[in-house]
């Protein structure tokens, strides 16, 4: 990217978004205009598409809605994306994940990422197992 460009974006980038990947199940909340009255509207559905870098990045969310799929498009470094944050992590192979347009029902599941114990959790796994032997 040109660095001109690089330094008039880097004020407006927004630093405490998570890490998104694709195939993740997200909660995206944005400002909604009713009237006069301004609210956050949360939209929760699976990551099927990362596009862009930098100011520009966007993420695809799709949800099913009274049996019908939603796709919505959200510019991550809009003032009108309030937060993200993650439900679950999704371990997919591909980087697009187009063929869930095609499914329904439980053909739609991802799997579930595996988690990795931080230190603090085999701390304390490993004080618990010779208690209980």
């Amino acid at each position: 990217m040109n660095q001109l460009i690089a330094e008039i974006e880097a004020p407006l980038l927004k630093k405490n978004l998570p890490s998104l990947e694709v195939g993740d199940t997200v909660k995206v909340f944005v400002k909604i205009k009713e009237g006069g009255k301004e609210r956050t509207q949360g939209y929760e559905g699976v990551v099927i598409k990362q596009r862009g870098s930098g100011l520009s990045k966007t993420i695809t969310v799709r949800r099913v809605f009274q049996g019908v799929g939603i796709e919505r498009v959200f510019l991550l470094h809009s003032p009108r994306v309030e937060k993200v944050t993650i439900q679950r992590k999704g371990h997919v192979r591909r980087a697009k994940l187009y063929y869930l347009r095609k499914r329904s029902g439980k053909a739609t599941r991802i799997r579930e990422q595996a988690q990795e114990k931080t230190a603090a959790q085999q701390a304390q796994a490993q004080s618990q197992a010779p208690a209980s032997a």
